[in-house]
């Protein structure tokens, strides 16, 4: 059964768009990014797609393409856009989805709905990425702490970048969250390297 794994961030810039390559790449997963609010002229589908040349993952389109580089609600609402959760209809795929989000749990997608909104109504599964800022700890284990008291299933993190992040061993041991891989930085970012970097993301055996 396919299933529908939500990667969020805690918070913008962390490289959801980088992890959710490596997974579908590892784990042959289907792509879509449902909302993408700014930089229509690269959209993240577009990068994801040529990371992953070679493989058979399908990248699904973006349901809204929002011009302004907000939060969504605000950018639904300047494009005159109204986003409502019950009609963004799921892709049916034979392999699981991957789903990446747009910012962290708590972006809103209109003036009563958030991504968490989204997560519980399509009943997804979640993997968190995490990566190094001031700041980067509280909000790690903030998102990780909603999901747990909003009861979603969260399957792990992902530390993005952790050439510079000293704090995965508090951050792990104080959640007990599994770690399901770390990402070096990475200067170059190309199909070599994903399916380099994938190859130490194991197939979990919940998928």
């Amino acid at each position: 059964m396919a299933r529908r794994i939500f990667v969020t961030g805690i918070g913008t810039d962390v490289g959801k768009t980088l992890v959710s390559a490596i997974l579908a790449r590892a784990w042959n997963l289907d792509y879509w990014k449902p909302i993408q609010a700014g930089n229509l002229d690269v959209l993240e589908s577009d990068k994801v797609k040529q990371l992953l040349l070679g493989t058979t993952s399908i990248i699904h389109p973006t349901t809204y393409l929002l011009s302004q580089a907000t939060a969504p609600h605000y950018a639904a609402e300047k494009d005159g856009i109204n986003i409502n959760i019950e009609d963004i209809k799921i892709p049916v795929t034979e392999p699981s989805l991957l789903i990446e989000g747009a910012g962290g749990l708590m972006a809103p997608i209109n003036q009563h709905e958030t991504m968490l909104d989204f997560i519980r109504y399509h009943q997804c599964e979640v993997i968190v990425v995490s990566r190094n800022y001031i700041g980067s700890i509280n909000h790690t284990i903030l998102t990780i702490e909603m999901l747990r008291k909003e009861k979603i299933p969260l399957h792990g993190i992902v530390f993005n970048d952790i050439d510079s992040y000293q704090a995965i061993p508090f951050i792990t041991q104080y959640t007990s969250v599994p770690v399901i891989g770390q990402v070096p930085f990475l200067r170059n970012i190309d199909c070599e390297t994903i399916e380099k970097v994938s190859a130490s993301f194991s197939r979990p055996d919940w998928l």
